[in-house]
């Protein structure tokens, strides 16, 4: 079938669908009228908020290396073609997004394989926001989580530990690299953090709000090389921790699932 026909095609099912939905869409707005609105199912676990931790992907979202990792192009336009249509080309660890195993180990798992269980799980929040204030290449360390423990009990099983540094917030200008020409300058996780939780806890993920799990000056990626290989997952550049509480919220990773992935974008929420 040629374009045209196909464009045809789409816009006389576009106009005769509209009807439909209009109708169906005053059929719900009456069913809800005189009825209380209630909470989500999803939120029946004593959940009554959603907190979007996810920045929105743009071009010129600050990347590790510093190139634009996101590229988003007009293939068909509504004015000329009645339906909007674009080519994205993207580099996986590019804006809010997750490290599959795959990403630092020569066989671990792709992102299609990470179980779906996984990606649903308690979120426990480190806060090291004032000490990165003062220090660009702060740390998660194990004594930060030995206090969140002694704050908040055990980490639950398939927790995703997020560090909090308050680096969401300078996604916007180039302090958010920390790049002074030599080496980057942003909060990770400490390699002794990563295996603490390896060790003793039975977390499956951890979440940083800066480019990478490592801290930016890092030589060597060695908590990504910790923590990756061991089946275990990451998610980097989180947004919004400091809405949610340190303990009680729960995310939720939708994270992509593309064939032998080692990595991409994903939508990430945290139900509060």
């Amino acid at each position: 079938m040629c374009d045209i026909c196909v464009m045809n095609a789409v816009k006389e099912k576009m106009l005769s669908r509209r009807g439909f939905f209009k109708t169906a869409a005053m059929a719900g707005a009456a069913a809800a009228v005189g009825s209380t609105a209630g909470a989500p199912a999803a939120m029946a676990a004593g959940h009554t908020s959603v907190e979007d931790m996810t920045h929105t992907l743009h071009h010129d979202f600050p990347t590790y290396f510093g190139e634009p990792g996101f590229t988003m192009t007009q293939k068909f336009n509504f004015a000329e073609h009645h339906f909007n249509l674009m080519d994205l080309a993207i580099n996986e660890h590019t804006g809010t997004h997750i490290d599959a195993p795959l990403h630092f180990s020569a066989d671990g798992a792709s992102v299609d394989e990470i179980p779906v269980s996984n990606l649903i799980a308690p979120l426990c929040v480190i806060d090291i926001a004032a000490r990165a204030a003062d220090n660009a290449d702060a740390q998660v360390t194990p004594d930060d989580i030995k206090a969140w423990i002694a704050a908040h009990g055990e980490i639950p099983e398939n927790a995703c530990v997020a560090m909090n540094s308050g680096w969401d917030s300078k996604t916007g200008d180039d302090s958010f690299r920390g790049y002074d020409g030599k080496a980057m300058h942003f909060p990770g996780f400490h390699v002794e953090a990563a295996k603490m939780l390896m060790e003793e806890t039975a977390a499956m993920s951890i979440a940083v709000d800066t480019l990478s799990l490592d801290f930016g000056k890092s030589p060597d990626f060695a908590t990504h090389y910790a923590w990756l290989p061991s089946g275990r997952f990451g998610i980097e550049n989180l947004a919004n921790l400091g809405k949610v509480p340190a303990a009680g919220a729960t995310i939720v990773v939708g994270a992509p699932k593309h064939k032998g992935g080692t990595g991409g974008p994903a939508r990430i929420f945290a139900m509060v």
